[in-house]
């Protein structure tokens, strides 16, 4: 590890303050961040610690919709009454993620900021139609996500919470990566009440939509209907871990187990 400055904000104002000062990066849980220091990936020259601004925690219900504060741990989403009551398939994602240690540091602020392209939370906040606030606007998941590690938060822009209508039906499978547990291939479907959303995770270079598989379960909301979409390889990623073909197949696999989950 290099030398670089640690600054700790004790309120959302002073965060954006350090930041805008500093030109660094906001440190939410750590567990990508602090990897990609390690491997000189990323150099930021300072760091400015969220972990005590009240402002970005806690999990509430607001109408329709289940906020979550960005720096609300996955450990917390996955045992949280409230979701496991309004959304259990986001509770269930959150129980997948990493191993116990990852869980414990990690943040969904974090993870959405990252946004690595087999992640687990881009895929529900992309399934869900979530919108993201942060300290200068709200952001729609579809406008949110836009390549591999690449969002629309603008330099110095902090993820302050994330609001996640409640779904009709939905559920989250992934096949996961054994050493990782990132998604070789995630999905994330759900029946919402502007339509049926499908988010691919570790497919291809970003979260996306399935457009063909959105348009096949909007006629019938099957895990027959998902088995039979057959998902186009090109533009898919191929590595050691698997080919594009292989993925674009898993794709509707992991589609037909997670209908058959949202009960």
């Amino acid at each position: 590890m290099y030398a670089f400055e640690l600054h700790k904000a004790e309120s959302l104002a002073k965060a954006a303050a350090l930041l805008a000062q500093t030109g660094g990066k906001a440190l939410a849980g750590g567990q990508s961040l602090v990897a990609a220091m390690k491997l000189r990936l990323a150099v930021p020259g300072a760091l400015v610690d969220l972990s005590a601004v009240p402002e970005l925690k806690g999990i509430r219900k607001e109408g329709d919709a289940v906020v979550i504060g960005a720096m609300t741990r996955h450990a917390e989403v996955a045992a949280s009454d409230v979701v496991k009551a309004a959304i259990p398939a986001l509770s269930a994602l959150a129980e997948g993620i990493g191993d116990r240690q990852v869980r414990n540091m990690g943040t969904l602020g974090g993870s959405l900021a990252n946004n690595d392209p087999a992640a687990d939370y881009p895929a529900a906040a992309l399934g869900l139609g979530a919108t993201i606030n942060t300290n200068k606007r709200k952001i729609g998941a579809d406008e949110f996500f836009k390549g591999m590690y690449e969002t629309a938060l603008a330099d110095g822009e902090i993820i302050t919470s994330v609001s996640f209508p409640v779904p009709k039906k939905a559920a989250y499978a992934k096949f996961p990566q054994p050493a990782s547990r990132f998604a070789l291939v995630g999905v994330f479907v759900a029946q919402t009440a502007a339509g049926v959303r499908v988010a691919v995770t570790g497919a291809a270079s970003a979260v996306h939509r399935s457009q063909a598989m959105e348009q096949a379960l909007a006629k019938s909301f099957t895990a027959d209907a998902a088995k039979a979409v057959k998902i186009e390889a090109k533009g898919l990623n191929s590595d050691l871990h698997g080919s594009a073909a292989y993925r674009a197949h898993l794709v509707s696999v992991l589609a037909a187990r997670a209908v058959a989950a949202s009960g």
